[in-house]
């Protein structure tokens, strides 16, 4: 097919059905407008059986994904034609042969990649963040093809326009209690050869302008990109708000319960008996995922001692946080919740108490389903005549709904061998993986058959395993620790992450000299993310982190804040 003169090209994706049979193509075009924006990057046909959601929104573990092929594009040069492999690797049928007729919304989307020169060496290309959370799917400039109904029959000639573009993304205004900080960190930048930004939303305290000689206690909350301060309204529900229906919870009218939990903590944060302090929410998106995990990696640069020697600070010069470790505390769920026990552990002076909810695998031996320094595969384990695959993902009742191979499988196509499908697998690898020969993540286990690198496990077990680093060093950790730990995980966790905070725990009641002095609980039946309280169900204690350990973060400012502060409004005048 052939479109006007020097305002489209051709894309053609080639496949014979088998060796003799008839041969299908698709056939994308882009728009002229964008032909000048593609260099590198990735290449992704999708297919869904639905119109809604759109296929690029529509890649999940579960059983109902969009199913995806994708095909690495490097130096592409105007007007040059491009071949699409067809034989590249697909989720959640790998072969494209394989896919069966019937009719589907087909969509074409090109996530771009951007070269950065680090200061090791290495020069690598790789999707850039652009301030929306390192989501493929939105981030500002990639440029797609609007879903097209297709009947497929194995023959037919598909044809995709890639005309759409993600716009930029609008940042949050600054209002009487929330400001927004975008700070070029020199440590980021100097690692990655160009500037690097750290952002973070400021929750301030209550008559914070009129009384400028109070400092404030600093309560970090680590998680996921946030877009802008959740959880906290100034004004009621809407009233005319309709309920919705969360597929997550089960339940209608979250989003009314939402706004209500929202007002109520900004009713709290208010009165006049609740206690002053800062909190803050950090943006730490990059390259390879929306957040860092807030430590330094061989990958990633180094992102904990950005955000604790550089970004911490300047937002306790600029909204007078006390600025010393006693006054600091650490809160989280999930990526969140390893980010508050890694940060601890990590800079244990730094920080005065840690509360990691339902966290990411914190010891290697139970990499959720996987014991990384015993088992020799990933995906599956059994005797000669036997092999079972791994479970990756459950529910309360124990009902498994996707494999750890599947889930591994789906990034793969998504990012390739590279760890750049910007999700949950290849952001742990980059994190805590050694640099490999070519700038990349040195692969834990081979991406397709599973096969474990030995050696890789023994750097993960050095720096990153925090119950053997914890164990190891006990004896000149231990005495900075004390009192501090408090770990919190539902004992149906969806991704098994209760099986490490077991692990943990059994070290962490053993020790001595000095004992921990924190706690482990674990929520009956609870699934991901349960994070202290057994009364109440998930949906609603997930909007409750700001204020859920306050008691536990009093006892604490009890015991180690000097004379001069107020235990009573949380101040320290000066």
């Amino acid at each position: 097919m052939q479109r006007a003169a020097n305002s489209l090209f051709l894309l053609l994706l080639l496949f014979s059905a088998c060796n003799s049979g008839p041969s299908s193509k698709v056939v994308i075009t882009i728009a002229d407008q964008f032909q000048e924006q593609i260099s590198d990057g990735r290449l992704l046909l999708l297919l869904h059986h639905s119109e809604s959601p759109e296929p690029r929104f529509a890649v999940s573990d579960e059983v109902g994904s969009a199913q995806v092929f994708g095909m690495d594009i490097e130096n592409y040069k105007k007007g040059e034609p491009l071949s699409f492999d067809l034989e590249s690797f697909g989720f959640p049928i790998e072969n494209w042969e394989d896919v069966p007729a019937g009719e589907y919304w087909v969509q074409a989307y090109f996530v771009k990649y951007e070269t950065f020169k680090r200061s090791d060496g290495h020069t690598v290309k790789m999707p850039m963040d652009q301030w929306e959370g390192r989501q493929w799917n939105r981030t500002p400039g990639n440029i797609f093809s609007p879903a097209k109904k297709v009947t497929w029959d194995g023959k037919t000639t598909i044809e995709l326009h890639m005309d759409q573009i993600n716009p930029p993304v609008e940042e949050p205004a600054d209002t009487e209690f929330v400001k927004h900080i975008k700070f070029k960190s020199k440590m980021l930048s100097d690692f990655w050869g160009r500037d690097m930004y750290l952002g973070a939303h400021v929750l301030l305290p209550r008559d914070f302008e009129k009384n400028p000689s109070e400092y404030y206690p600093l309560m970090i909350y680590h998680g996921h990109f946030p877009s802008d301060f959740g959880g906290f309204r100034t004004s009621p529900p809407d009233e005319n708000l309709e309920d919705e229906y969360n597929a997550r919870f089960g339940i209608y009218g979250y989003n009314k319960i939402q706004q209500q939990e929202a007002y109520d903590f900004y009713q709290k944060w208010i009165s006049p008996d609740f206690p002053k302090f800062i909190v803050i929410e950090i943006q730490h998106a990059n390259p390879f995922y929306d957040d860092s995990y807030a430590v330094n990696s061989e990958n990633l640069g180094p992102y904990g001692d950005a955000i604790t020697y550089e970004l911490i600070p300047y937002i306790e010069q600029q909204f007078r946080g006390i600025g010393e470790g006693w006054a600091r505390f650490t809160y989280g769920g999930s990526t969140g919740g390893w980010e508050a026990l890694a940060v601890q552990v990590k800079y244990p002076t730094e920080y005065n108490g840690c509360f990691a909810a339902c966290p990411d695998p914190i010891d290697f031996r139970a990499y959720t389903t996987v014991n990384i320094y015993e088992d020799e595969n990933a995906y599956s384990f059994g005797g000669p005549f036997k092999q079972m695959d791994r479970v990756g993902k459950r529910n309360y009742l124990g009902h498994v709904s996707t494999m750890l191979r599947d889930m591994n499988y789906r990034e793969l196509a998504l990012g390739g061998e590279k760890s750049l499908s910007g999700d949950q697998w290849d952001i742990w690898q980059a994190v805590f993986s050694p640099v490999g020969e070519d700038g990349y993540p040195k692969p834990i286990w081979d991406k397709y058959t599973g096969g474990i690198d030995k050696e890789v496990a023994a750097h993960w077990k050095e720096n990153y395993d925090l119950t053997h680093i914890m164990q190891r060093d006990w004896g000149k950790l231990g005495k900075d620790l004390e009192g501090k730990i408090h770990i919190y995980c539902g004992d149906m966790d969806n991704y098994y992450l209760n099986n490490a905070v077991y692990l943990c725990e059994e070290f962490l009641e053993s020790t001595k000299d000095p004992y921990y002095a924190g706690e482990v609980k674990y929520g009956d039946r609870f699934e991901h993310c349960w994070n202290c309280d057994p009364n109440l169900p998930n949906y609603i204690t997930r909007l409750r982190y700001n204020t859920m350990y306050l008691d536990k973060i009093a006892g604490r400012l009890r015991e180690t804040a000097p004379p001069g502060f107020n235990q009573k409004s949380w101040v320290l005048i000066k």
